[in-house]
Order: C-alpha cells, then sequence, then structure tokens
C-alpha cells in the first residue's frame, strides 16, 4: 500500500514551514471528523451522503500524496452514487493508513 506523505504540501509551501505546519494542522483537525460521520453514513447505508463524505476525503487523499488511493476513492464515490459499496473496504484500509501516518506527524 502506498505510504501517505507530505511531498505535496511541501511543494505548495515553496518551504514555508509556517505555511506547512498551519496545512498539516487543519488535515489533522478536520479528517477525523470527516471520518466519523463518513462511518456513521455507511453503516447507516445513506449511499448519497456518504458519497459526498467520501468526495471531502478525497481532496485530503490527494493532498498526502496517495495518488492511487484518490483512484480508488473516486471509484467508490461513482459506486456510491450508484447504490452500491463495491470499494468500501479498500477505502477503509486507506483510511486506516493515514490516521495512523497522522499520528506521527
Amino acid at each position: 500500500m502506498e505510504q501517505p506523505n507530505l511531498s505535496y504540501i511541501r511543494s505548495l509551501s515553496g518551504g514555508d514551514k509556517v505555511f506547512e505546519a498551519k496545512l498539516i494542522e487543519v488535515i489533522q483537525s478536520e479528517f477525523p471528523v470527516e471520518k466519523a460521520v463518513y462511518i456513521e453514513n455507511v453503516e447507516a447505508e445513506k449511499y448519497e451522503e456518504t458519497a459526498e463524505n467520501v468526495h471531502k476525503l478525497k481532496h485530503k487523499i490527494s493532498i498526502l500524496g496517495l495518488e492511487k488511493s484518490y483512484e480508488v476513492a473516486a471509484k467508490f464515490e461513482n459506486n456510491l452514487k450508484e447504490g452500491s459499496s463495491i470499494l468500501k473496504e479498500e477505502f477503509e484500509n486507506i483510511l486506516k493508513n493515514i490516521t495512523n501516518y497522522l499520528t506521527t506527524l
């Protein structure tokens, strides 16, 4: 499984460590909340709302340099819009991977 990284954040910041720290702080505070809402909606089989949650989480996935995971998230989002939870397990493994990574920062 690909690993989250700060490459994209560093390229955005242009070396501005304060900006990097603020962006990381935003991700660390928003991600657990967005993940919790996702879990609540997916367990309730509210696929349309879950698709919206995946859409939001997809941006964090991208910012953390997870290109393949972003593709999985995009496919999962589309599946949800069609009433299917195919790729759920794979997407949730991505969320676990990010959760573990964010605790190391």
